[in-house]
């Protein structure tokens, strides 16, 4: 039921979305340098690699510079336009083809790069390669700031291996064991919602049973005392 929902979700949102897509299509080929899309190979579903759409917002061989796949807020490595397309989200919309394509829905863990994936538990690794990656979904919400939680951090890898990965880790396992049709609609309103309203709080107090996140990530995940 839920593959259906996302191959007319997608559809719909790519015909309705397709002016826009356009415009920035055209942009992005006269602007920074001239890259359109950027593919990276993404952890899917059972473990399998796939190819992960994105409108380009950073340099080429950004991967290979800098603090590789984790990305920090004001990163030097971001082009002029790709600053708007990242705050907008509006970089993530070239998935909704993966997502006709079946590598991804529109709902799941957030496809990770294989550094990142390695950061996770090997608990937590079992429980996201059993779904399909999102386009959203629990932990893109809560971890919408990442950028700038990351900011300021002079251990910038390291907090993220060991606090924000080992947490993302146990949001995903959530969604695994909570996973039904009726949250499925709810997290792509909370998609909605925090992106027109980026500091709510309002997730935690949707989903009661969330696992609390760690002290060090109170304030800047907005988790109410």
């Amino acid at each position: 039921m839920i593959r259906l929902f996302d191959i007319t979700f997608s559809f719909l949102a790519l015909v309705i979305l397709s002016p826009i897509l356009v415009v920035i299509t055209v942009l992005l080929k006269f602007t920074g340098e001239g890259e359109i899309f950027f593919l990276q190979h993404r952890v899917g579903m059972n473990g399998k690699m796939f190819k992960l759409y994105k409108f380009a917002t950073m340099l080429k061989d950004s991967p290979n510079m800098g603090t590789g796949t984790v990305t920090m807020k004001n990163d030097s490595r971001i082009l002029p336009f790709g600053k708007f397309l990242r705050k907008s989200k509006i970089n993530e919309l070239p998935q909704l083809f993966n997502i006709l394509l079946g590598e991804m829905s529109v709902i799941g863990p957030r496809p990770q790069a294989k550094s990142c994936f390695d950061a996770f538990s090997a608990k937590a690794q079992k429980s996201i390669i059993k779904l399909k990656p999102g386009l959203s979904g629990i932990g893109p919400i809560i971890f919408r700031n990442e950028e700038n939680i990351l900011e300021g951090n002079s251990s910038t890898l390291d907090f993220y291996n060991n606090v924000i990965a080992t947490y993302k880790g146990e949001v995903e396992t959530w969604y695994l064991d909570n996973r039904n049709l009726p949250k499925y609609f709810m997290l792509i309103s909370m998609t909605i919602w925090v992106i027109i309203f980026p500091k709510s709080n309002l997730i935690w107090r949707l989903f009661h049973d969330l696992p609390a996140p760690p002290d060090e990530l109170k304030k800047d995940l907005n988790y109410p005392n």
